[in-house]
């Protein structure tokens, strides 16, 4: 005989919901089935409950506000005040989430004349969270102390443990982050020791939000993947996590990803009725689409994120969004004494509130809007009070305390003070740079000494002294490059090559589903998953101490010259300025509006587009080859023609800003004929010459690595060919061209030449690519040699093109290959046909052996295709020689 089938339990079902909350729910579900067909109201009540707590923990925050009520209902029809009372402790926080604070304050009321002991205490814990969620953060100190005391006493380790958690998250907003830090980790271990598996979670996603907020982001992004993925591996819902990440993202400049998380979070948010967070999503999207220069999204989203705040009695929040709508109108470009007046009193309300850095953001506006007032004094006041910071603090708030000491000496005609306090700034930046391993954070991160190097810039230029405006160009450009890689663990390095392999796999497969004419969708989502998974391996890597950021003195670049010229391009205020450095000295040359060179380039990019297209007629080619000789020579005009007299007729150096990084520099009349390199900055033009004579001595020079990719008509004889120019090379050819026997190669060979199809990933320059035997060979992999080819020729379209940031920050496989200290890149700018590079390459070799210079043998191969069909001289001016040059 069977026994009697047990009764499932409440209590457990309570027990299941921190650590497993579906199976909390069918639980609950047998519970209440169970306890209605006994006729049990107690039973019921508790069910109910159990099972708002569970839609609680799952987001379903309309859903847990029913069950919650309905418990109660259920309860106090049968008299039962107890059940009834903890059911409204309950419901009190489901009402904070949904937004409606004050009656989440009358719930805990109501139901405090009944609990007693233990449930008293859990009632305190929630009406301190009310409380902190309102704003009013002294109130839930006071409280969140004495109930830990009475769980402490009680021996309550699973509440003392969330008590603690939630402390922190008031410890953290209030910028107390080593007190956030202790709660946190002394809940962590609590969960720990007890299994709760997801309160662990909760608590490691909070000591990342920690970590970025302390400045160590890849710490923060990899605290938030192990979070994620737990949530991920049980189906449990965070929307209001994306908030988090979009701030982390913001942290480092991410701008797009982190607008496509807010967007996300407003999303599911509105979605879910989670009315408390829902304003703070629509906050972080305006503060995203403010870095976007999207003043009329940041605008809407910040003033309803503002009455949604005043609606909820929540003045701290409200002040934040205040504050990015002031923010709004000034990108719109509105300087009224009413936005003077708004800033100021938003500053004072920040700092009252303890936002410190935003309240220091807001006084430096302020000061910056009274001073294009009239009003200097008031701009001082204002400076004063956020320069106090410069000494500690958070790098964001270190940072504008130095912008506020310089703006305030070069009020007082201080022009050196404020050179040194710019200055000081960014040696902070610095050194938050260089602690960030991945390529990605770093280029990004240089968004935070925008304005330190632009007011730095135009200090320089006030002072007409060309030697200082060049040290400030220097100062803030490419200065990624001038760090050393990061280096991943070998766990995290083997699992990152684990990565990459998948990733290949899967671009071949798609690449031959899309020629066979089959469904797609999948693998696209399977390359998409596989792309944010190295992307977010690379950013938990952490980096170093900060590096030698020394730029190069005028002095010791025109030692280095000789008989070269260095013509250095400058951008500010959208005008465009020229720094010509040669033997004799340094000069300064305005060029006038940067966006009508940007816009003679673009119709210099389409002609040789159309050149490079196959299968067009010989009158096609014809116009499309003199609209391309039309638009080289009127940038020539525009860049080059009015520093002629300077320029002698030796090589040249050439160091773009912008867009100019991708002008085929062959084109110009100037350049016909004459060695040029093409560099991110002058200084990294001198460390690669410096690193270039000393690699002459110290590499084999028998170290030739050629390599043929596949697809690529003419790619195994052209290999073929220079096999015989260079005897005992190591050559690949399209079948035994993988990356990793290619990478191997490649390492610290003296010359390398690569004939593949090339890919510029614009979305996203780190996953550009050459096409190998066994796929993509990407930036990804390039950064994981330990040093590239000394010299590197890549025979492919669009090999050189970078994605340009801020402070001519670049990204794309030059500025890989130069990280992992080539010397010198030969590659193409523009599309290019695939006909006339053949050629154009066996005559290249045969010009470097002749003369040794990369620089001189490509100005040898263009000067002979000058008299050549437009398609051919199109190809050899799409080559551009970067780096050391000669």
């Amino acid at each position: 005989m069977g026994g009697a089938k047990e009764a499932p339990s409440t209590a457990e079902a309570l027990r299941l919901v921190q650590t497993d909350p579906h199976r909390a729910r069918q639980v609950a579900t047998a519970c209440l089935e169970h306890s209605e067909a006994a006729g049990d109201p107690a039973g019921i009540a508790a069910a109910q409950r159990a099972l708002g707590l569970t839609a609680r923990q799952l987001g379903d925050v309309e859903g847990a506000i029913g069950l919650f009520r309905a418990s109660i209902a259920t309860a106090e029809g049968a008299g039962l005040a107890k059940p009834a009372a903890e059911a409204r402790m309950s419901l009190s926080v489901a009402l904070a989430f949904r937004g409606d604070l004050a009656q989440a304050l009358r719930e805990t009321d109501l139901a405090a004349g009944v609990l007693r002991g233990a449930d008293a205490a859990a009632l305190q814990m929630n009406r301190a969270l009310v409380l902190q969620l309102l704003g009013r953060s002294q109130d839930a100190l006071d409280g969140y102390r004495l109930v830990l005391a009475k769980f402490r006493r009680q021996g309550n380790v699973l509440l003392e443990g969330r008590c603690r958690n939630n402390r922190g998250l008031l410890h953290w907003s209030l910028w107390d982050l080593k007190a956030a830090e202790d709660d946190f980790e002394h809940a962590e271990r609590l969960f720990l020791e007890l299994g709760q598996d997801l309160a662990v979670a909760d608590v490691r996603w909070n000591l990342g939000i920690l970590a970025a907020r302390r400045g160590d982001v890849p710490s923060a992004l990899a605290l938030l993947d192990v979070a994620d993925e737990y949530y991920d591996r049980h189906h449990i819902p965070r929307a209001y996590h994306f908030i988090d990440r979009c701030e982390v993202l913001l942290s480092v400049h991410l701008v797009a990803e982190a607008r496509r998380e807010a967007e996300r979070a407003v999303e599911e948010l509105s979605r879910a009725k989670r009315g408390l967070q829902l304003p703070e999503a629509q906050l972080s999207l305006a503060h995203a689409a403010l870095l976007d220069g999207d003043a009329a999204t940041a605008v809407a989203n910040a003033d309803e994120a503002r009455r949604a705040f005043a609606a909820q009695r929540r003045p701290s929040w409200q002040a934040l969004a205040r504050f990015a709508g002031i923010r709004a109108a000034l990108l719109g470009s509105e300087r009224t004494p009413a936005t003077l007046r708004a800033a100021r009193r938003t500053a004072q309300l920040l700092e009252s509130l303890g936002w410190a850095v935003p309240s220091a953001e807001a006084r430096v506006i302020a000061a910056q809007v009274a001073l294009q007032l009239g009003r200097p004094g008031i701009a001082a006041s204002e400076l004063k009070q956020v320069s106090r910071a410069r000494r500690s603090g958070p790098v964001q708030l270190r940072i504008q305390a130095w912008h506020a000491e310089a703006l305030l000496r070069s009020g007082r005609g201080d022009k050196r003070g404020a050179d040194g306090a710019l200055r000081a700034g960014l040696r902070i930046l610095e050194g938050h740079r260089a602690a960030l391993g991945a390529t990605e954070l770093r280029v990004h991160s240089s968004m935070h000494g925008t304005e330190l190097a632009q007011l730095g810039l135009r200090l320089a230029l006030e002072s007409g002294d060309p030697g200082r405006v060049l040290a400030w160009a220097e100062r803030w450009r490419a200065a990624t490059l001038l760090l050393p890689p990061a280096r991943e663990g070998e766990g995290a390095g083997a699992a990152l090559r684990h990565d990459l392999t998948e990733l290949r796999l899967v671009v071949a497969e798609l690449e031959k589903a899309a020629l066979e004419g089959r469904e797609t969708a999948g693998l696209l989502r399977r390359q998409a998953a596989l792309e944010r998974a190295v992307r977010q391996r690379t950013r938990q890597a952490a980096g170093g101490a900060a590096h030698d950021a020394t730029v190069v003195k005028a002095a010791v670049l025109r030692a280095a010259l000789g008989d070269a010229v260095l013509v250095e391009l400058v951008e500010i205020d959208g005008e465009l300025y020229a720094l010509v450095v040669r033997a004799g000295g340094v000069r300064l040359h305005a060029l006038g509006p940067l966006a009508a060179v940007v816009d003679e380039l673009d119709a210099l990019r389409f002609a040789l587009r159309r050149l490079a297209r196959p299968g067009g007629s010989p009158e096609r080619a014809a116009a499309a080859g003199a609209s391309a000789a039309f638009s080289g020579d009127r940038l020539d005009a525009l860049l080059l023609r009015p520093l002629r007299p300077e320029l002698g007729e030796g090589p040249l150096v050439m160091v773009p800003t912008g867009a100019l990084h991708a002008l085929p520099w062959g084109l110009l009349p100037t350049c016909r004929g004459r060695p040029v390199s093409v560099a991110p900055s002058a200084t990294l033009w001198h460390r690669a010459q410096a690193r270039d004579r000393e690699d002459r001595q110290a590499r084999d020079a028998a170290r030739v690595v050629l390599v043929a990719g596949p697809g690529l008509a003419g790619a195994a004889a052209e290999v073929m060919s220079l096999r015989r120019r260079y005897r005992g090379a190591q050559s690949f050819t399209p079948r035994a061209a993988t990356v990793e026997s290619v990478l191997s190669a490649l390492d610290g060979a003296s010359l390398a030449h690569i004939a593949a199809h090339g890919r510029f990933r614009a979305d996203n320059p780190l996953f550009s690519s050459l096409l190998l035997a066994d796929g993509p060979l990407m930036v990804y992999d390039i950064e994981r040699m330990r040093r590239a080819p000394r010299q590197i020729v890549l025979s492919a379209c669009d090999s050189g093109v970078s994605g340009v940031r801020p402070g001519d920050e670049l990204m794309g496989l030059a500025a890989a290959l130069f990280a992992q200290k080539a010397s010198t890149l030969v590659a193409s700018v523009v599309p290019v046909s695939d006909e006339a590079t053949r050629p154009l390459m066996l005559r290249y070799h045969k010009a470097l052996q002749a003369t040794g210079s990369p620089a001189a043998a490509l100005a040898r191969v263009g000067q002979a295709a000058v008299g050549d069909d437009p398609a051919a001289y199109a190809a050899a001016a799409a080559f551009v020689c970067f780096g050391a040059g000669w």
